[in-house]
């Protein structure tokens, strides 16, 4: 028997293709998958230690994702990670670092249309204005990672001394920079305060915006896909009144950035940061996160190192 011949020699009619696209039509709908965020450490996306996530919402109350809630534990785990970077960090090239940063520019522009949905949803703003903020986000971080070989220029200094000496002053990073990001501008915000901390050589640890995190776990995984080496950014979500004092008080960080912090728990981190003399940036009052920024932000965590030489006969 040739078995050929029982194979159909027909391809279903209209009807039956019209029935199979009316029954898949009436199919029960799917269920959305309900994605838990997780923390940004080392390059890595581990769970929080807790075991615990929150509720995010959008400003109207909507659900919109599961996000982790970091421990104690994370913030050490964050600072042992930035520590670990610091060192490669801070040795590459003023040029290396910058070509990272246009990259990560070049990554954020593509994924433009998901960080305007994030920042409407989580600040309460239209199409056109979210997208303002967002452009004005990238443009940032082009402005400062073209000041990546040009800081030490305009920051350092050859030194008129008496004597034979040549006396050289140069920038170099502090080392690990704990940041309070700001809790009401969730991207350009975030942007404006790890951009010239990261340009000038330092590595960080990040507490986003408790009630509006999706941007800046969206730039953690921005940040995970490229060139930036694992541990120079650490996010870490949740509530900075659990994680903050841990991170002032840590003492291997060498400064904070406290810019996102209310002004009672902004003055208990301050004392907490005096323990082993972090430099500390205090919250900026009425700062308005659009206007020009200004080298302010890249110089607060640098610091001048002064060389002396003797001069050859």
């Amino acid at each position: 028997m040739d078995w050929r011949r029982t194979l159909p020699t027909k391809e279903p009619t209209k009807d039956k293709a019209r029935a199979g696209r009316a029954s898949t039509k009436d199919a029960t709908p799917r269920v959305a998958v309900r994605k838990t965020y997780k923390l940004f450490i080392g390059g890595a996306f581990p769970r929080s230690e807790s075991g615990r996530s929150y509720e995010v919402t959008s400003a109207d109350g909507a659900f919109l994702a599961n996000a982790a809630m970091a421990s104690r534990k994370d913030v050490r785990d964050a600072v042992r990670a930035a520590r670990s970077a610091a060192s490669g960090w801070a040795s590459a090239t003023a040029y290396n670092r910058g070509q990272i940063l246009y990259r990560i520019a070049e990554m954020l522009e593509g994924r433009r249309d998901q960080f305007i949905a994030e920042v409407a949803a989580g600040e309460g703003m239209g199409a056109d204005e979210a997208a303002e903020a967002v452009d004005t986000a990238i443009d940032r971080w082009v402005w400062y990672a073209g000041w990546s070989d040009k800081i030490a220029q305009v920051y350092g200094s050859a030194n008129p001394v008496a004597g034979p000496y040549f006396n050289l002053t140069t920038p170099e990073p502090t080392g690990v920079v704990g940041i309070v990001a700001p809790p009401d501008s969730s991207l350009l915000g975030l942007v404006s305060v790890i951009a010239p901390v990261i340009v000038t050589g330092n590595t960080c640890v990040v507490l986003a915006s408790a009630d509006r995190p999706l941007p800046a776990i969206t730039l953690a995984e921005v940040l995970a896909t490229s060139d930036l080496p694992g541990g120079v950014v650490n996010l870490l979500t949740g509530q900075p009144k659990e994680t903050a004092p841990w991170l002032a008080a840590h003492m291997d960080v060498n400064a904070i950035d406290l810019t996102g912090a209310a002004a009672g728990p902004a003055v208990e981190w301050e004392i907490a940061a005096a323990e082993n003399l972090k430099r500390v940036l205090r919250p900026q009052p009425h700062e308005r996160w659009a206007d020009e920024p200004g080298l302010d932000r890249l110089l607060a965590f640098l610091e001048p190192k002064t060389v002396w030489h003797p001069k050859g006969l």
